[in-house]
């Protein structure tokens, strides 16, 4: 039986042709496809999205596809490259589109949407660095749909223009009367509309003015004019139809302007000291900083990390990359008389003399962090009952105590066993929400050590949120840092084991900052754990960052590609492998001639080598540290890591008969070590790995000629060229969770040996990339050329890993000369003082430089005083 009803209803409904259309060059078996949040479009399924055809508009590629849609039809929507089974190679960056079609349209008639493809470099100026913080929200405006007449039809021209100020005008200017024949007092003003910087108006076009040709341009409150740069747009009439379509959205994409640059200042948070202070820089001192900046010209204020990172209880914590907690802030930086207003005169006079004790240029960790949480404890106890009610510790609470009370606990724990190391606590070793409960419960005579952590926490969110707040109120963007890895030791991996390696450490191979390499001791991630929840404890991590500041660093992004995996047993960062990475299998070896796997995986050493090594002494060592079996030797059980090395060294009653200094014999037998030209896998013993710079060990050396050709090849191949396609799939799986996972804008610090899939993949998601000028990225060069960088960039002279530009000029005379040859361009011979006319020089080649930013380390402006003094209130600490 046929519902009458319902197909009235249908014939009733107006029905139009949506029409999608954009230009895009592909390769051969690529095509381009629309997926959006309606049926129509897939439901954001892109195996069921709209399927485009191509065809050339003079030398252009034209992807356009058709759908019937109902009058009134609005939906989300965006463009993917897919290949011959719709697998997505690339899709399009910023955000989703929107299509919200007007009731007016009459039946039948034909709506065209002429879009551009968004690049990630575009979507920069939409996220809240730029949004929220440099450039102002617009309050929004409408203009009504112009009615359409014989032999015309309607444009809409959409722009976007994130880089507007608040009361600037946007107007549209092109060849037709419509569009005020170039005049920009006859042309079209757009008005703002909803949504990311979008300006859009509605103009009546006469179907015979086409093709027209037309810009944007920007008009200021003070009368500038600002015309976009690059060719003439173009709108053309309709050559794959014999009607023109009624209705056009032109999606112009941003403003071709000339590129943005801004200037930032970079320091660590326990630098920034004030009058205020006890001890240390604090988050309120960053208010000062603010002023600062803002009286210099600068739009950023770049600092390390701020978590906690009170694992050991001593000076070794002032690292600030070894986390106790992702989540948590450090203690250090609380300012404590902020923490009440009612504070008693005999705490006030206890911190007046803490400050008279802890003045000074160094900072002294433990003894200022010991003072603060002493002095935060009588606070607390005073103040407790009304804060721990209070409303806004309520909502603090409700929204962080998914990681508030696992820290709390942990720092309970930390102090109550005397150690951070959660495998030496009992029954607390292994984690579960049960015991957390218990331990946190308000029935425990331990409760108000509970309490403390959380009063801390609560008063340091706000302390940092207003110090935020006052940032993004003076338009200076304030920038985080994402460390790479977290303590061994800490919440997270006591609360999550199974996302960590406990096995394996993180490190950096050889390269300009150590020549045996880094190890930082962090366990590797897994990567494949983190994917079963789409990377929910990534995600939770830039969520909480992004309540603070709106832009970040991300630290050594390569590990996102791939890591430098140590074993546990290390403490040199030399005999590593890439994780992920194709191992050398053993069939693959013995198709290649080699086949003794024990002589290339495990230490080759020979009694000449310990005789030329140690000397005399190589007698004893020898009887300590080796077995002898027919001249060769090997390490003895109690000494075959680097890690049981320094333990038997300590504890060796021979050393009285050694000539040579400990630290030398240490580092000789670490030589030996790591003696070899293959790393066997651990979990299979039939893959290998050849080792860094395999080519210096004496182990290749003796080999012969075959095997030392095979090796070099399997070498080259299995650094420079096997794992690419692995590496950059890699990261694509995981940086674009932690770019979606928030609205800040991403730096990422690339420097050491860069795969060459890191850059494009860098520049696909709109990563901004560091350039650092005594580390250039190009091999056949000793110094970085400002001039050349690429504009999505950070640029500078130095960094916190690195020392000073001051220190760098005087501390390599040779050096210094080449730099003022080929950089100056002077052959005499160089000052040996890095005085004001060589900073100068240096500062004003990264000013000049085409890169978006420029970040200067405060001390290289402080020295120099590149930077005028905005308040006489704020120093620095060195």
């Amino acid at each position: 039986m046929v519902n009458l009803k319902l197909t009235s209803e249908k014939k009733s409904m107006k029905m139009l042709n949506l029409s999608f259309r954009i230009p895009y060059f592909t390769q051969w078996g690529q095509s381009l496809l629309v997926s959006g949040s309606e049926p129509l479009l897939g439901s954001w399924n892109v195996m069921q999205g709209l399927a485009l055809s191509p065809f050339f508009e003079g030398e252009q590629l034209i992807w356009s596809g058709k759908v019937s849609v109902p009058s009134g039809f609005k939906c989300e929507y965006s463009y993917y490259l897919v290949d011959d089974n719709r697998n997505v190679l690339r899709w399009e960056a910023g955000m989703k589109r929107k299509v919200l079609l007007p009731d007016t349209i009459q039946d039948g008639e034909v709506v065209e949407v002429h879009d551009l493809w968004q690049t990630a470099a575009e979507a920069l100026f939409f996220r809240s660095s730029f949004k929220n913080v440099i450039f102002q929200n617009w309050t929004l405006s409408s203009e009504a749909l112009p009615e359409a007449f014989h032999n015309s039809f309607i444009v809409q021209f959409k722009i976007s223009c994130p880089r507007l100020e608040n009361g600037d005008s946007v107007y549209v200017i092109g060849n037709s009367n419509s569009l005020g024949q170039w005049k920009l007092q006859d042309g079209v003003k757009l008005g703002y509309c909803a949504g990311e910087s979008l300006w859009q108006a509605d103009c009546l076009i006469k179907k015979s003015d086409l093709p027209i040709k037309y810009k944007y341009c920007q008009s200021g409150k003070t009368g500038h004019v600002s015309v976009e740069v690059g060719p003439h747009r173009e709108l053309l009439a309709n050559s794959t139809s014999n009607s023109q379509p009624r209705y056009i959205c032109l999606s112009d994409g941003i403003f071709r302007d000339m590129p943005w640059r801004g200037v930032g200042v970079a320091v660590p948070m326990f630098s920034v000291r004030s009058d205020d202070d006890l001890g240390v820089g604090e988050f309120l001192d960053l208010k000062l900083l603010v002023d600062l900046a803002v009286e210099s010209g600068f739009h950023l204020v770049q600092l390390l990390p701020l978590n906690d990172t009170s694992v050991h209880g001593m000076w070794w914590d002032s690292y600030p990359y070894s986390s106790l907690s992702v989540f948590a802030l450090h203690p250090l930086y609380l300012r404590v008389q902020a923490l009440s207003e009612n504070i008693p005169q005999a705490i006030k006079q206890e911190i007046l003399n803490a400050k008279e004790h802890l003045e000074g240029m160094a900072v002294d960790y433990e003894a200022t962090l010991a003072t603060k949480i002493s002095i935060a404890k009588k606070i607390f106890f005073l103040e407790k009952d009304m804060i721990l009610t209070s409303s806004s510790f309520q909502k603090f609470f409700s929204e962080n105590e998914e990681w508030l009370k696992p820290y709390a606990a942990f720092c309970f724990l930390r102090d109550f066993f005397e150690t951070s190391d959660h495998s030496q606590w009992g029954r607390f070793s292994q984690f579960s929400k049960e015991k957390l409960e218990k331990l946190v419960s308000k029935d425990k005579v331990h409760y108000d050590n509970i309490c403390f952590h959380y009063y801390i926490q609560f008063h340091l969110h706000q302390q940092l949120s207003e110090a935020a707040a006052y940032a993004r109120k003076k338009r200076v963007v304030l920038k985080g840092d994402l460390p790479i890895g977290v303590d061994r030791n800490s919440v997270d991996t006591w609360v999550n084991p199974s996302l960590f390696r406990m096995n394996t450490a993180t490190g950096a191979p050889p390269d300009y900052f150590d020549k045996n390499g880094q190890n930082w001791g962090f366990p590797t991630y897994n990567w494949e754990e983190m994917s079963k929840d789409n990377y929910a404890w990534w995600r939770a991590r830039l969520t909480q960052m992004a309540k603070y500041f709106t832009a970040y660093r991300i630290d050594h992004i390569l590990g996102f590609f791939r890591i430098w995996e140590l074993p546990e047993h290390a403490i040199t960062g030399l005999v590593g492998k890439f994780r992920p990475s194709i191992p050398l299998s053993q069939e693959e070896l013995e198709k290649e001639g080699i086949w003794d796997f024990n002589r290339l995986s495990q230490p080759y050493i020979r009694k000449q080598m310990l005789q030329d090594k140690f000397g005399a002494s190589w007698t004893v060592l020898a009887s300590n540290f080796f077995n002898e079996n027919e001249n060769c030797y090997e390490f003895k059980d109690d000494c075959n890591t680097e890690k049981k090395i320094v333990s038997k060294l300590k504890v060796c009653t021979e050393n009285s008969l050694w000539l040579e200094s400990e630290d030398k014999i240490r580092r000789d037998l670490f030589d030996l070590l790591q003696n070899i030209v293959l790393i066997r896998d651990p979990e299979d013993p039939r893959k290998f790995y050849p080792r860094f710079n395999l080519e210096d060990t004496l182990s290749f050396k003796d080999l012969d000629e075959h095997s030392k050709n095979v090796m070099k090849r399997l070498y080259y191949d299995y650094y420079f060229y096997r794992q690419e396609s692995m590496w950059s799939q890699n990261a694509l799986k995981t940086l674009p969770v932690l770019l979606n996972s928030s609205d800040m804008l991403a730096c990422g610090e690339d420097l050491g040996l860069i795969p060459s899939c890191v850059h494009p993949v860098m520049q696909e998601l709109g990563l901004i990339g560091l350039r650092i000028q005594r580390m250039p990225s190009e091999p056949d060069l000793e110094f970085g050329i400002p001039s050349q960088y690429s504009y999505m960039t950070v640029c500078a002279p130095s960094c916190h890993d690195c020392s000073t530009m001051r220190a760098w000029w005087e501390e390599d005379e040779e050096r210094r000369c080449r730099f003022y040859k080929t950089m100056m361009g002077s052959n005499d011979a160089p000052p040996s003082r890095c005085v004001p006319d060589i900073a100068n020089f240096i500062l004003r080649q990264h000013v000049e430089a085409p890169s978006m930013w420029a970040i200067f380390p405060l001390q290289v402006l402080w020295f120099y005083s590149f930077l005028p003094l905005a308040t006489k209130k704020i120093h620095t600490s060195m």
